[in-house]
């Protein structure tokens, strides 16, 4: 492959993974009162009852 292909490739994937750090460093945990996450705890284990008595 030519040097300029090679540059191209290069950049390409810095972006890449510039764009993902910068993603990770900006996130930010939601703020949930504790009614919110009993609510969130509480749906799950029931999603996770019924997909168990699916299968």
């Amino acid at each position: 492959m030519p040097w300029f292909a090679w540059l191209i490739l290069i950049l390409a994937i810095g972006s890449i993974v510039g764009g993902l750090m910068m993603l990770r460093d900006t996130a930010k945990p939601l703020p949930l009162s504790p009614e919110q996450l009993k609510r969130i705890h509480d749906r799950n284990l029931e999603m996770d009852a019924k997909d168990a008595q699916d299968r």
